[in-house]
């Protein structure tokens, strides 16, 4: 099982590749952002196959309730995807658009999503730490 600073690790790389896909956004590069989208399809892809695995080493209850949240996100997503890949079939300038700002949405929603599971995150972080602590600290007078 990854411990805690391996996934803060994979976190700070994370937030770095997505530092780099906005770049690529906010210069248009369109080569650039479909290479970032085939390299993030991929990494989708080996996380879900990892999330199983560490999921397979939790406890039942746990095990349980993270697949149910996984499965939910991940249909989610994937419902997301095969849409936009519909509305690609039919280009038209009109409908272009509309697809757009269908996308756009999308990525405000999952960027939300992202933020409050970060937030999430970021507690359950503190409180693995002060939890540690409080072990550690009750083992030594102990």
């Amino acid at each position: 099982m990854t411990t805690l600073f391996e996934q803060l690790n994979e976190l700070s790389e994370g937030t770095r590749k997505i530092e780099d896909v906005v770049s690529a956004a906010r210069d248009r590069n369109r080569e650039r952002l479909e290479a970032q989208r085939a390299e993030l399809k991929t990494s989708v892809e080996r996380g879900r196959a990892k999330a199983k695995e560490d999921a397979a080493g939790a406890k039942a209850g746990m095990k349980e309730h993270w697949d149910a949240v996984r499965s939910s996100v991940n249909q989610r997503f994937a419902e997301i995807r095969a849409d936009a890949e519909e509305r690609r079939k039919d280009w038209d300038a009109r409908k272009a658009e509309l697809h757009a700002d269908v996308a756009e949405q999308d990525a405000v929603n999952a960027i939300d999503l992202a933020l409050f599971v970060l937030d999430e995150a970021e507690y359950a972080i503190a409180d693995a730490v002060i939890a540690r602590a409080d072990a550690d600290e009750l083992a030594k007078s102990g």
